[in-house]
């Protein structure tokens, strides 16, 4: 007899298995939900464990009035005078073109250039003669000095009431360290500078130093050089009008046999020859165009410095720039003479003489004035007028310069 009771107990037998695979899934299953939720849980609870407290205020704490609103924001600083704007544009361009940090500054004059730097950006000039804005040209006045500028109020009556017509320069020793009052002209206006000394190429290196430093101004068209014991003997109209409508400019350059005792060999060898060596006095006043020619000089000056080296003086600043200007054909373009007088019929020690306060007459700046007569050119024709400054003046005759520059010289 046949058992028919195994096919059932075979199905579920079957049935069973399936049943404790399922189990095994949801008992996996729900393991895996409660370890995430377990881990959720833990974030959170670490989350805003690390929240500062949320305080919540009691009735008492809260505001009995509506809150104050907040304070407008300070009004915007005014934008700064022309000028100011000026000097920024100025450091802005100097930034720009040569990749250099400028200072932040009041002075438009400062910069970290070196000389090899500020010759070349000097010595650019415009291809295009036509500006395209109205453009003022300015005389630049550069003073070569040794510290202090004791003639300096004299100096600041001569230019009041003209500006946007001049600009100024100074070039003092590195050690000096003091400043005009923030009122003055001369206020923030020294140029970077290195020592120099009397008779070595170091003071035509400080020549050319604040020449190029001028030169950043496109707007500068004429240069003149003065030291601390220069004075103006005409008014700022006066000198500005000669200037600026001069065809020449004026570096004194000769020759005789005085020039020629300080020629020596050296230069032939620079191929310098002695036709072409000249001389002159040290302070000039040029035009834009001669300027340019005496920064970007890198044939007649190499050879002056390195004549200079180990000699204990060279006196190459009356050589220098009459012997380039030669160089250059400069011709009709140079008046050929000096606008600042000099006392040389009583000479001390190589120098000029130095007039003290008991000189300082009526008319001994007439005879200043009028020193020279009808033998000065100007323009082609004779003119009356052969000096706009004056020099050796000490500091002594502040006084009396200042009380005779309204009656002779027509400012102050």
């Amino acid at each position: 007899m046949k058992d028919t009771n195994k096919p059932t107990t075979r199905a579920s037998r079957s049935g069973g298995r399936i049943l404790d695979v399922i189990l095994v899934l949801l008992l996996v299953a729900l393991g895996f939900v409660l370890g995430l939720t377990s881990s959720n849980a833990m974030f959170l609870k670490s989350y805003f464990a690390s929240l500062p407290p949320l305080i919540c205020p009691t009735p008492s704490a809260l505001p009995t009035q509506t809150p104050t609103p907040p304070s407008p924001p300070p009004p915007s600083s005014p934008p700064p005078p022309p000028a100011q704007q000026h000097q920024q544009q100025q450091q802005k361009e100097q930034i720009g073109s040569m990749g250099l940090h400028v200072p932040s500054t009041s002075s438009a004059v400062a910069h970290n250039m070196t000389d090899e730097e500020l010759y070349w950006r000097a010595s650019m000039a415009p291809k295009v003669r036509h500006t395209p804005a109205r453009r003022v040209p300015k005389v630049a006045f550069m003073f070569l000095v040794r510290g202090e500028l004791p003639l300096r109020p004299l100096w600041e009556k001569f230019f009041a009431g003209h500006e946007g017509l001049y600009s100024i320069y100074v070039h003092a020793h590195p050690s000096y360290t003091g400043s005009p009052p923030p009122d003055s002209v001369f206020y923030g206006r020294m140029v970077p500078s290195q020592r120099t000394k009397w008779g070595d190429a170091s003071l035509v290196e400080a020549e050319r130093r604040l020449l190029a430093n001028a030169l950043l101004d496109v707007d500068n068209e004429r240069f003149a050089l003065l030291s601390e014991a220069c004075i103006p003997v005409y008014n700022f109209t006066t000198v500005y009008a000669f200037l600026a409508g001069s065809a020449t400019s004026f570096v004194d350059c000769y020759e005789n046999g005085g020039s020629r005792s300080r020629y020596r060999d050296f230069f032939a060898g620079r191929n310098i020859s002695l036709a072409q060596w000249r001389k002159g006095a040290q302070w000039f006043e040029m035009d834009r165009a001669l300027a340019l020619e005496v920064v970007a000089d890198d044939f007649c000056f190499p050879a002056f410095r390195d004549f200079c080296v180990g000699r204990q003086e060279c006196l190459i600043d009356e050589h220098y720039l009459p012997t380039l200007v030669n160089l250059l054909g400069w011709g009709a373009r140079n008046a050929n003479r000096t606008l600042t007088y000099a006392d040389w019929t009583r000479p001390i020690n190589r120098h000029p003489h130095t007039h003290g306060a008991a000189e300082v007459t009526v008319e001994r700046m007439r005879e200043i004035r009028e020193e020279g007569g009808g033998r000065c050119f100007y323009n082609g024709a004779r003119s009356g007028i052969c000096n706009l400054f004056a020099r050796k003046f000490s500091p002594d005759t502040l006084e009396p310069l200042l009380r005779l520059a309204p009656k002779v010289m027509g400012f102050g």
